[in-house]
Order: structure tokens, then C-alpha cells, then sequence
């Protein structure tokens, strides 16, 4: 709580000397314009937990809650008032062009896609910014600058420049201050510009139409990842209606490219792009993508990612074209270049002393901005660079495995029907394959959340034939006892939060056939080898660590910190775990909700949290 009273202490007095010179301005008869290129005072002691205690602020049921209401009435409104909030923090939608943007919105992979992107476009040696959500374990990771999140000094440095910018304001628009996920949005767009990134990647918060990411005029490419059911009560509760809202990213001659859709879904992209007027492409399957070294390797697991690498070849492969030309090959001094982002550049070698290839058929360096159907995109022969890129990427959180000893960690923060369908494909192979290694019996763990709107009930039937001992059950909530700003959540209460987890202990058990109504244990007594024919225990948690700590029983050294308060467990809870102390291997699946995994990495992860 000491960042809270530090906090308001620093609010209570910055807002003292701006009614002064206010008062003043009036006495002269001025007008007072709010546009200070000023840097927020950075008061002594103000750390990065007080900037991040600060942005919690803004996520507020009293505030966050009350513009989504005003939003789903209005929604146009939406990017009326995020203009509004940028110009009150000293940016415009003019300065944004500079930013050379690929904007990509979807509802499964989107994420991913836009991970594949950014690092094939690093590997050429562009500075790259790429803005993403949720964050997994600090909020600084939603703001990368060459892949990596911006160090704690430079968010919190950027922070309070915006946000003291914002605040001096507020009084001349009614105390209005952006929620939290507009903050963010605005901070990243003056961390990329201040950082003088070459492109900055765009992940779309929610839809697209009204996403405040939407307030960009002139993106150089946009893409839409596979579209599905997702916030139904925002987008609209048929595929049909998603669709309209992320088409609408398009823009007028600005080249756009998605992955196969749904017939439904595919037909109201078409509509949406020629009513834009924008050149829509379909992209092709990635094993139409010549190569000389074999089939194209991922750094991302799953047979999803496909659809999603090949989204991203065609977005950076559309973004070096308008940079370099068709046959133009990436400059050294790319990274220190000081021309026109829109300059070309003159053919010479780069620093892999690789040119791009235009695509086989095609005759200009882009899509034809006149066309008004879809049309299937070319396929080409990647670069060396762009096949390392494809290989070495990495997106935490996403069919991401950790070993820790005995214990397997599978992370992947999968969170609707379809792409929970994805993560039982990549879960059941890739725990086969480490099962083939076990020189004894293993224990299945499932460890499941998920947050607002979602239908648990599909997603955990889904999960059912993954043949799990224990189903295990918690909120996000990191620790019981220990405070962290970056994972606050101030829109759900904790009791909604512990509802929510016994609800899908139910559903658990309804759906793995435990319909008795009794309430006896379902120990494993004898032997663990995975069984067909299996019960599966299920167990609640008031929060992650206890949860971990009691699916490890004491296995994995990261988790047996002295400084990590151990929560007691009746007796009869603690010989449940026999199997667990006893299995040679325990595989745990993480899944649900990306906080959850956040969550978790939080403490199987220390460096990630520091």
C-alpha cells in the first residue's frame, strides 16, 4: 500500500501549481490550452510500482466500466473520445502515420501472428515496436521495442510524461481521464515514437471497428487472423457481426490479408472491403510456400500456427516491399536510417546480404488498391531471413513448455472453443512425446480459469478426453498474502472469482461422467500409468501459488522458496497428493485464461517478474 499513499500524495500536489498558472491565464483574459510538451515532474521515490499502482486507477469499475456502457450505446463515440485523449497527451493521428504500421486485429491467433511478424522484420535489423495484451506477469510486456519489454525505468519515465500530461487536463474535460486499456494504448504510441522504432506491429485490443487501436489512419498493411466467437456482448453474438467489427481495420487502398475463414464470416470481410475499398487477399497454406531447406520450421508449436506464419510472411513481406521495393534488399544503416519513411531504397546489400523477392505472378510491389474481392494472395520462396525468423519466434504463454525436473509445465492461455480445441491437439501430442521419455508412471494435472463472459462448460468439455488424474481448480489471483500492482484487477470481486472456479469443478464433473451425488474422494490407488478408464479427483484453490504448490508437493525447487508463504491443506486434501509425491513424471496443462498463465509464470519464472 505504500505506492498508493505515495501516489496520492504526488496527485494531491500536482494539480496545485496547474490551477495557479490557470487562474492566472483567466485574470489576462487567455485562453488555456492543455497541450504541454512538458515533462510530468518525476517526483523523488516515484518507482515503477507507483506508476503501475497509478495506471490501476484507471481500470476502476467507477470508470472503466461506466465507458464501456457509454460505448456499446455509442460506440463511435469510442474513437471520437480516444482522439480526444490523445491530443490532451501532446500526440495527433497525423504524427501516428510516421509510425509505419502493421495493424492486425482476429479473434484466435491474432497475437501470435503479429509475434511472427515483428521478429521476422527484427531479423532484418529494423527497430521494431510491437504492441500487444494481455500482459502475462508486468504490464510493461504489452510495450516491446525489439522484442523485448521496455525496461522498468523507461515505462515509468514514458508513464508519467502521459500521464501528467492527461491529468493537468482532466479539469477542463469534465475530470475524464482513458481507461486503462486506452492509457496503455496511447503510452506505446509515445514510447514508439520517442524510441524512433522503423514499424511499430498493432495487436487489436477487442473487434476493431471501435478498438482504440483503430484511431490509426494509415497503416501500411493490415491483417485479420482466423475470426470465432469471442466478447459476444461487445462484438455480437454471431460470426456475422464479428466479422463486420474486425473488418473494420480495413482502409481505403491500404493492402489487407487474412487467413481461410468461415463462408459466413469470409462473405461479410468481402463486404466490408469493398465497401472500404481496400484489396483483401486470402493467404495460402504454408506448404505452398517454396523453400530450399525443407518444410518451414516454427518457433510456435501447434498446427494453428501455420495459418498464422503464413499470415505474417505475407503482411512483412508486403511491409518490405512498400519500404524497399520489389526487388530491393534491406539497407545496414536500416536501423539509423533518418529519411522518409516513405522513400525507397536504392538496391545494395543488407546486413544478411539478402533481397526480397517480389512474389511469382505478381507485377506491382503491392495489391492492386482498386480491387474489390477477395483474392487468393501469392504464395513465394521466403527469404533466409524470414525462415529464420519463422523459426526463432517466441510468444510466452502460447503452447509454451516449461521443465522443471520432474515437473512439465504446458502453458497456453487458449480461451475460447476453437482455440481450446487447438490447445488439446498440441497438449495430447506433446504430452505423448514427453510421456514416451518417463522411465515410470505419470500424473496428468489440469489447472483451468477462465475470466468474464467465456463458456467454461465448452471449454472443459473439450478437455475431458485429455485423460486427467487431478482437475484443479483457482482464480487469478497470484498469492493470497502478497501484494503485486502489475496484476491487479479491480473489475471482478473475489467472491465472483471463487464462484466462478466452483462452477467449473461442476461442470468438470458433470461433463467426466462423476454425476453421483455423493461426495466421497476419488483417490488413485493403485499404479499411475495413464488409464482410459480413469476418475478424475478435483480440487478447488484460493489462489495460484496454493494451487502450485500442491499439484508439486515439494518437486519443483523454484516453488520452494522459505520467502513463498506455504497455506495449510486438511489432512484429507494432502493424502489426495500420495500420487503426485509418488508418479515419476507429473505433466501439468495451464489453460483457460492468459492471466492465469501470467499467473503462473509469475512464480515458475522469478527472473520474468524482476
Amino acid at each position: 500500500m505504500a505506492c498508493l499513499w505515495r501516489v496520492l500524495q504526488w496527485r494531491s500536489g500536482f494539480g496545485a501549481p496547474v490551477r495557479e498558472r490557470d487562474s492566472v491565464f483567466r485574470l489576462a483574459g487567455l485562453a488555456v490550452r492543455y497541450h504541454s510538451t512538458q515533462t510530468a515532474p518525476h517526483m523523488p521515490g516515484m518507482e515503477y510500482q507507483d506508476a503501475v499502482c497509478t495506471l490501476n486507477t484507471l481500470q476502476t469499475n467507477a470508470s472503466a466500466l461506466e465507458q464501456v456502457r457509454r460505448g456499446r450505446s455509442h460506440p463511435e463515440l469510442q474513437l471520437q473520445a480516444m482522439r480526444g485523449f490523445l491530443e490532451r497527451a501532446g500526440l495527433t493521428v497525423e504524427r501516428l502515420d510516421h509510425l509505419n504500421i502493421i495493424h492486425v486485429s482476429g479473434t484466435k491467433g491474432k497475437g501470435s501472428t503479429c509475434a511472427f511478424t515483428e521478429q521476422i522484420l527484427r531479423t532484418y535489423g529494423f527497430r521494431t515496436g510491437f504492441y500487444s495484451s494481455p500482459h502475462l506477469v508486468q504490464v510493461r510486456e504489452r510495450i516491446r521495442i525489439n522484442g523485448r519489454p521496455i525496461s522498468k525505468d523507461l515505462f515509468t519515465k514514458y508513464f508519467w510524461q502521459v500521464y501528467g500530461r492527461l491529468d493537468e487536463t482532466k479539469e477542463a474535460h469534465g475530470g475524464t481521464m482513458p481507461a486503462y486499456f486506452r492509457f496503455l494504448t496511447i503510452l506505446a504510441f509515445h514510447v514508439f515514437l520517442q524510441e524512433k522504432v522503423d514499424l511499430a506491429v498493432i495487436e487489436v485490443g477487442i473487434g476493431g471497428a471501435y478498438d482504440c487501436t483503430n484511431i490509426i489512419r494509415r497503416p501500411w498493411v493490415c491483417g485479420i487472423s482466423s475470426l470465432g466467437i469471442d466478447h459476444t456482448q461487445i462484438l455480437g453474438d454471431t460470426i456475422e457481426k464479428i466479422a463486420w467489427q474486425k473488418g473494420g481495420i480495413f482502409k481505403p487502398g491500404v493492402p489487407a490479408f487474412t487467413v481461410r475463414q468461415p463462408e459466413d464470416a469470409m462473405a461479410v470481410l468481402r463486404d466490408r472491403a469493398r465497401e472500404i475499398q481496400c484489396p483483401l487477399w486470402v493467404c495460402p497454406d504454408l506448404d505452398r510456400y517454396p523453400t530450399n531447406s525443407g518444410p518451414l520450421q516454427l518457433g510456435l508449436a501447434g498446427q494453428h500456427q501455420r495459418a498464422n506464419a503464413s499470415l505474417a510472411l505475407q503482411l512483412s513481406h508486403t511491409w518490405l516491399q512498400r519500404r524497399c521495393g520489389p526487388v530491393a534488399v534491406i539497407p545496414e544503416s536500416s536501423r539509423n536510417d533518418t529519411r522518409s519513411r516513405n522513400d525507397t531504397v536504392p538496391e545494395r546489400k543488407g546486413p544478411f546480404g539478402l533481397a526480397v523477392s517480389a512474389p511469382a505472378g505478381q507485377s506491382s510491389p503491392l495489391p492492386d488498391a482498386d480491387s474489390s474481392c477477395v483474392s487468393p494472395a501469392d504464395s513465394f520462396q521466403p527469404s533466409s531471413v524470414m525462415v529464420k525468423g519463422l523459426a526463432v519466434t517466441e510468444w510466452a504463454g502460447r503452447t509454451q513448455i516449461l521443465t522443471h525436473g520432474a515437473l512439465a509445465y504446458f502453458l497456453d492461455g487458449a480461451h475460447t472453443r476453437r482455440s481450446m480445441q487447438a490447445c488439446v491437439q498440441w497438449f495430447r501430442e506433446a504430452a505423448a512425446q514427453h510421456e514416451r521419455n518417463a522411465s515410470g508412471a505419470v500424473v496428468r494435472v489440469l489447472l483451468f480459469n477462465t475470466t468474464g463472459e467465456r463458456d467454461s462448460a465448452a471449454m472443459l468439455k473439450l478437455l475431458v478426453p485429455c485423460l486427467f488424474d487431478f482437475a484443479v481448480f483457482c482464480p487469478n489471483i497470484t498469492e493470497a498474502v502478497a501484494f503485486n500492482a502489475d496484476q491487479q484487477n479491480f473489475n471482478v470481486s473475489v467472491e465472483n472469482m471463487l464462484t466462478r472456479c466452483l462452477d467449473n469443478e461442476q461442470s468438470w464433473r458433470l461433463h467426466s461422467d462423476q454425476r453421483d451425488e455423493e461426495a466421497s474422494p476419488l483417490l488413485i490407488r493403485d499404479g499411475l500409468p495413464l488409464l482410459a478408464k480413469r476418475k478424475t479427483d478435483t480440487l478447488v484453490f484460493p489462489c495460484i501459488l496454493s494451487a502450485l504448490q500442491w499439484i508439486t508437493q515439494g518437486r519443483d525447487p523454484v516453488l520452494t522458496d522459505p520467502a513463498k508463504a506455504v497455506l495449510p491443506v486438511k489432512p484429507s486434501i494432502s493424502a489426495k497428493a500420495a500420487p503426485l509425491r509418488e508418479a515419476a513424471k507429473i505433466h501439468v496443462l495451464v489453460t483457460g485464461s492468459l492471466h492465469l498463465v501470467g499467473g503462473v509464470l509469475k512464480h515458475l519464472d522469478p527472473e520474468s517478474a524482476k
